[in-house]
């Protein structure tokens, strides 16, 4: 069976008030247009052609040369879009799926769904349909007595008992190519906006003597974005799919009204995923982790067992059965091993941690490696920036370092060896040595009575109180 799809996204996005194409906005992190192209492509159809406008380019710089493109140089209506792609179609025995570029919301199972109707049937066409609880500005779908398609009704145009109707055409159809063709060669432009409407093939065919039937989906799946609050919409409505998939596989979501998952996010049973909490990107995380509160993860590789609580990470790797925060920074291009504590306020950046390396707060690690069971004092700094490069340290296994010490660029820490509190190594320290960069302490007696120092009747003033409460 010869099936392609037509996809109009020539669209100039007016009511998105945005720069670029509308099909390219995002929802649950993937581009609308994708969702369309990945639909098609999980219901078998991989002949695909997108009729394109000004700003095609965002378009294929998403979808690639996998799928063709044509230019529609005029903006004349949804029957002149898919005119733009009767040489694609031609000399094609089969079906013909029309789909508007903006409705991420469509499914696979709608679509084949809608294929099956129209080769068991053999009808000219099917029509996607839904019931709305308020079809407002919606065309409706008047049947006849055999409940097959006897017009589509614009809802400008529709009487009063017509408007009371509550399936609505959702603009996706499965056509026979070849009667689609024939249809479209006789589309009249003879209406107040001298446009060429799709919805007019249905009437000519059914004006021919064939007959039209229609597939009712859920009304969520014919969701279009055509603004930014419809595309606020179509996020809440994905995100709510995408969380309860990640449930019905065993993960526990505490509130879905206050979690957002991407789409390409897999988690693994028995995670507890906490309020305030952000994945995104192609981040995978293993079982039995505890994620968040308030945490984002993008494009994080998450191993069993970590918790991960009121932090950030991004683009790196954590290990089995880590504790990362509350308030950790985990920056790109670092990898961390199994069973590493980063506590409150530790930044760590493009480095290697040794499994059971402890930093348990205030302390930053950048363009480092850094061995097993290594214990980072609070206040730590690797001093990774000479003013010209980033160059890090190495710390071996089994290094301690006093808190407030600073490590500078290329140092190395031998194995075994220990770093005195307070202390600025400037140079490396042995295996099994001991590393102390302080000054000499000095002591002047009588320093603050002399300068008149004394602080015994000074207070700090409190802030002033907010105004508004």
């Amino acid at each position: 069976m010869d099936i392609c799809a037509v996809v109009m996204a020539a669209g100039n996005s007016t009511r998105m008030k945005s720069a670029h194409s509308k099909v390219v906005h995002q929802v649950c992190g993937k581009p609308i247009i994708q969702w369309v192209a990945d639909a098609l492509c999980e219901a078998g159809c991989n002949e695909q052609v997108y009729i394109v406008g000004d700003k095609q380019e965002e378009i294929r710089n998403i979808l690639g040369e996998s799928v063709a493109y044509v230019f529609q140089e005029q903006r004349l209506g949804t029957g002149h879009a898919v005119m733009q792609a009767a040489p694609f179609l031609e000399g094609r025995d089969g079906y013909t799926i029309v789909l508007p570029g903006d409705c991420p919301m469509v499914s696979a199972d709608t679509i084949n769904k809608s294929i099956e109707k129209i080769s068991e049937g053999d009808y000219a066409a099917v029509v996607i349909t839904a019931q709305a609880d308020d079809p407002t500005g919606y065309g409706r779908l008047v049947r006849d007595e055999n409940d097959n398609v006897l017009r589509i009704v614009e809802h400008k145009d529709a009487t009063e008992e017509e408007r009371a109707i509550k399936e609505i055409n959702s603009s996706m159809y499965i056509f026979k190519t070849s009667l689609l063709l024939s249809a479209l060669g006789r589309l009249s432009a003879s209406n107040a906006q001298k446009e060429y409407y799709l919805t007019d093939t249905i009437g000519i065919l059914i004006n021919d003597g064939h007959v039209v039937s229609s597939v009712v989906c859920d009304f969520e799946d014919t969701f279009g974005v055509n603004d930014r609050i419809q595309l606020m919409r179509a996020n809440q409505i994905m995100n709510k799919r995408i969380l309860r998939k990640h449930m019905r596989n065993g993960v526990e979501i505490v509130d879905e009204n206050a979690v957002w998952i991407h789409s390409a996010v897999e988690i693994g049973r028995d995670t507890v995923i906490l309020p305030g909490t952000t994945i995104m990107g192609n981040t995978v995380i293993g079982e039995e982790c505890i994620i968040g509160e308030n945490s984002r993860l993008d494009c994080v590789e998450v191993g069993d067992g970590t918790v991960l609580d009121y932090s950030v990470a991004t683009s790196c790797i954590i290990g089995k059965n880590c504790r990362i925060g509350p308030f950790a920074h985990i920056r790109p291009s670092t990898k961390i091993d199994d069973n590493v504590t980063l506590g409150a306020y530790v930044e760590v950046k493009n480095s290697t941690i040794g499994e059971y390396t402890r930093a348990r707060h205030l302390t930053y690690i950048g363009d480092s490696t850094v061995g097993k069971n290594v214990n980072f004092g609070c206040g730590t700094v690797t001093c990774n920036f000479d003013g010209q490069d980033k160059v890090g340290c190495i710390i071996e296994d089994n290094v301690f370092i006093g808190g407030n010490s600073n490590i500078l660029s290329s140092v190395v820490l031998g194995k075994d060896s220990y770093i005195a509190a307070g202390s600025t190594i400037t140079a490396d320290v042995p295996s099994l040595g001991l590393g102390i960069g302080r000054s000499k302490q000095v002591n002047k007696e009588d320093w603050v009575a002399q300068k008149n120092r004394l602080r015994g009747a000074s207070f700090i003033k409190l802030d002033s109180k907010r105004s508004e409460v």
